[in-house]
């Protein structure tokens, strides 16, 4: 578990790191070997929920990962701890000064600070690097400028990769996640209009609401649900085609699967988007593009086993 508790003297950084992508992960890298070299531990420090969220009760952001999966993936990352510091009003008040010397010194020991090569913090995120090194010299902290991780002459950041999830680039997500994009959530009914065509559909509803979807289309999906992968075609959008009206869903097709899933939990990890949605004149002509659409996700997922 990531807890709030007393620490050895460490190497810190500090960021919200919504989705903990290959740009984290290079960052948190700069920080275990820092650690090692100094022999000192080696800390992450993040927020349970987006601070403009605490700020403004009206926003809603699109997160890459739930507070839970983003835990799951720092730990995963392999810092020796991560601290999940709440992030209240009050927090949100102190200057970047007083934030380092009460939280950062005196409560977590943060000996080395390594700042993202574009992070800020403190009230009204009005200082940067420069104020952190003056400050750090005032209270006998080192602050150390991380490298920027540089992929293809992009550096890589969360709204990069929301921008690539919204426009459904999944493959370029993907390569700038590290990881697949992946979407977890109960199994609900839905309408039960796919098995009188001969595809029958799983519903999912999604466990957060500020989990950022996909851009509407039909994907190749890996589906996994108790403990076993399948190989999936997932559509999400409206149905135009059976009038699902103002309605967004996401539904997936498990291929080679029949069973009674209702209320299972299932996790939905996207591979590629193979086509836009599309209204079809009739019902048969979907029915035959959703035959095709299944042997196209069939072969591109027989290459990802």
């Amino acid at each position: 578990m990531c807890v709030m508790e007393t620490v050895k003297p460490c190497v810190a950084t500090i960021g919200f790191f919504d989705g903990v992508h290959r740009g984290h992960r290079f960052l948190i890298e700069q920080v275990k070997e820092l650690a090692a070299e100094r022999k000192l531990s080696s800390t992450l420090i993040t927020f349970p929920v987006h601070p403009r969220k605490v700020m403004q009760a009206d926003y809603q952001p699109k997160l890459l990962s739930t507070p839970e999966e983003k835990e799951e993936l720092l730990l995963q990352a392999g810092a020796d701890r991560c601290v999940i510091l709440p992030f209240t009003h009050e927090l949100s008040r102190l200057s970047a000064y007083e934030f380092m010397r009460d939280v950062l010194q005196k409560q977590l020991n943060v000996r080395i600070l390594v700042i993202g090569y574009d992070h800020r913090f403190g009230h009204n995120r009005s200082e940067g690097f420069e104020d952190y090194c003056r400050y750090g010299e005032e209270i006998g902290m080192e602050v150390v400028k991380a490298r920027a991780y540089v992929a293809n002459g992009v550096n890589i950041s969360s709204s990069v990769i929301r921008a690539f999830l919204s426009e459904g680039e999944i493959h370029l997500a993907n390569k700038c996640l590290g990881y697949r994009y992946f979407l977890e959530g109960t199994i609900v009914d839905g309408y039960k209009v796919g098995r009188t065509i001969g595809f029958p559909t799983a519903n999912l509803s999604v466990s957060n609401p500020d989990k950022l979807i996909p851009a509407n289309g039909v994907y190749a999906v890996k589906v996994h649900l108790e403990g076993h992968e399948y190989k999936g075609m997932l559509n999400i959008g409206h149905r135009p085609t059976l009038d699902n009206g103002a309605q967004r869903s996401i539904e997936v097709h498990i291929l080679h699967f029949s069973s009674d899933i209702y209320q299972k939990t299932m996790r939905i990890e996207f591979v590629d988007r193979i086509r836009d949605e599309k209204k079809f004149r009739r019902v048969e002509e979907l029915v035959a593009q959703l035959g095709r659409d299944a042997e196209l996700v069939d072969r591109l997922l027989a290459c990802e086993s």
